[in-house]
């Protein structure tokens, strides 16, 4: 039986029908001004052909050089109109999808972590700080003020009552959410192994404010957490109420065994 399929000849692949003719062709062009910039050893083979513009393309060589895996060469060319000679643009070295690069910039305020100051250095808060309120509120919000906050200011300045500053609700809020997700919270392993809770703990110090019904400062010298702000349900081994359970405790050791057989040597 005879057989009236048609083979199909092979297809080559096709390129960008707006690419320009003059910058497509001008790969060898791009790679020798690529050479002749950074040198023969660090440039690998022609990876692609990216169409920029109107006569403008760019050209994209592999990188070999050391501590740049996943980088590229993108040499770009242009052609002026009604030019029949190319000019490289540009030459750069741009990260590919696998490429190692460095994190993105972050504003040195917001680098700052908690421990970082040292002795002399300065932080003081922003201009528009929400975490703070003028002290003669108390921190709490006024919608209409009963009396200008320009004369209570100076009154209380006046007899030294109050400080400049005070936390403000959003600021508390802030800081309790803070200390209770930390190592003084009631999730840490420590805590949930813990005899009994710092609320009932002869050594917590309660603070005063808003903030005391949720927290207070260990005076324990042998706690992990002295000297540090601790939730009432947190908790440690030097419980003022912990006691060793009777298989807590040591185990005694047999009498000793004196040996009458034989010879002990001693070392003079």
């Amino acid at each position: 039986m005879r057989d009236n399929r048609v083979m199909a000849e092979p297809t080559t692949p096709t390129r960008d029908p707006r690419l320009d003719a003059a910058c497509a062709d001008a790969a060898p062009l791009a790679r020798q001004h690529l050479v002749d910039t950074v040198g023969e050893d660090v440039v690998g083979d022609h990876l692609a052909i990216r169409r920029e513009g109107e006569r403008l393309a760019t050209h994209v060589f592999a990188s070999t050089q050391p501590g740049y895996r996943g980088w590229t060469w993108s040499v770009t060319v242009a052609r002026a109109s009604r030019q029949r000679t190319v000019t490289v643009c540009e030459v750069v070295l741009l990260p590919g999808d696998e490429a190692i690069v460095a994190p993105s910039w972050t504003p040195y305020k917001e680098r700052v972590r908690p421990g970082d100051l040292g002795p002399g250095d300065l932080l003081p808060p922003e201009a528009d700080d929400a975490r703070l309120v003028p002290g003669f509120t108390a921190g709490d919000p006024a919608t209409e003020p009963l009396v200008d906050p320009s004369t209570v200011r100076s009154v209380a300045d006046e007899v030294g009552m109050g400080r400049a500053w005070v936390l403000s609700l959003e600021g508390r809020d802030l800081a309790a959410e803070r200390w209770h997700e930390g190592e003084q919270g009631p999730d840490v392993p420590l805590a949930q192994q813990a005899p009994g809770k710092c609320s009932d703990c002869g050594f917590t110090v309660r603070l005063a404010g808003p903030l005391g019904l949720e927290f207070g400062v260990c005076a324990n010298g042998m706690a992990n957490d002295d000297g540090r702000v601790v939730a009432l349900d947190h908790g440690c081994g030097a419980h003022s109420d912990a006691k060793l359970s009777r298989s807590s405790g040591p185990v005694p050791l047999p009498p000793p065994v004196i040996d009458t057989i034989a010879v002990d040597t001693l070392e003079v």
